[in-house]
């Protein structure tokens, strides 16, 4: 039986435990990410009409945080630069869920699969490959597959190896 966990002690384990003992994250980078997930919580809230409270970690799929990225873009006007900042919070909280909920694997390298940019390209989520350059410090991922195959929750052509990387993956460069 596969256990549901429920989002707001991850999310309170990420920031007490991962950002403010493990990384001694500066005020600015927790106030920062603090800000992201507020503004998650409301999104989310509104799209799918729970509570923050109430919220599982499987409600929070990449669907759901690409379409949160794109209403930050239409509806408030953020540049990529804020974009790409948003993400890096996001990208960073799930890399702590792949250790402390193992079991969502598949869901959490989705999300890690979101690249950063202004102009995403067609091909959002599907098959990860490491990058090469200053994103491979970082760990990130870049997508073969196209996004409609993201929102049927498909990893196709993902293999246990490429999935290991990210669990693997150190935390360096990421507040």
């Amino acid at each position: 039986m596969t256990s549901r966990p429920s989002f707001a002690p991850l999310l309170e384990g990420f920031f007490t435990q991962r950002l403010i003992r493990q990384r001694h994250a500066s005020a600015h980078t927790i106030a920062s990410y603090r800000d992201t997930f507020r503004s998650l919580l409301r999104f989310v809230q509104q799209r799918l009409r729970k509570a923050p409270s109430a919220l599982m970690l499987d409600d929070i799929d990449a669907p759901l945080v690409v379409a949160f990225l794109d209403d930050l873009e239409a509806k408030r006007g953020i540049t990529a630069r804020t974009r790409n900042l948003r993400l890096t919070a996001i990208h960073s909280f799930f890399r702590y869920v792949a250790f402390e909920a193992p079991a969502h694997a598949a869901q959490t390298l989705r999300v890690l699969a979101i690249p950063a940019g202004g102009a995403r390209p067609a091909n959002l989520v599907g098959t990860a490959r490491r990058r090469t350059g200053p994103a491979a410090a970082s760990g990130s991922r870049h997508c073969d597959h196209e996004h409609a195959e993201c929102a049927k929750g498909s990893v196709r052509g993902v293999d246990s190896h490429e999935t290991s990387r990210i669990f693997e993956a150190p935390f360096q460069g990421q507040s």
